[in-house]
């Protein structure tokens, strides 16, 4: 493993201010939702807030980018995995039911 070198704390403070705005994010499309109906629309976004924020945590607080190709292929096969399940659960609740015209 190579030496590389540690962040500050001003890199933590940065890194913690992208996940909170990207959180009020999130809170802001529920509330989005609950008033204009956005439906499979709202579950995309906050699907790819989520994979944004798991990516940021993973490859900064987690060092992830600075570990073997092997690791990090880990990480990407189970989170691949996670989302899968959870894109089939959602479709099996009709969260993601895309209605044609007609």
């Amino acid at each position: 493993m190579s030496d590389h070198a540690h962040p500050t704390p001003a890199q933590y403070w940065k890194i913690a201010v992208v996940l909170a705005v990207l959180t009020a994010i999130e809170v802001g499309l529920y509330y989005i939702d609950r008033e204009l109906g956005l439906g499979a629309l709202n579950a995309v976004l906050l699907l790819i807030l989520a994979v944004t924020k798991f990516i940021i945590v993973v490859g900064w607080y987690m060092h992830l980018r600075f570990e073997s190709s092997f690791l990090n292929r880990f990480f990407t096969a189970g989170f691949v995995l996670a989302l899968s399940l959870y894109a089939i659960v959602l479709g099996l609740l009709g969260v993601l039911v895309i209605r044609g015209g007609g």
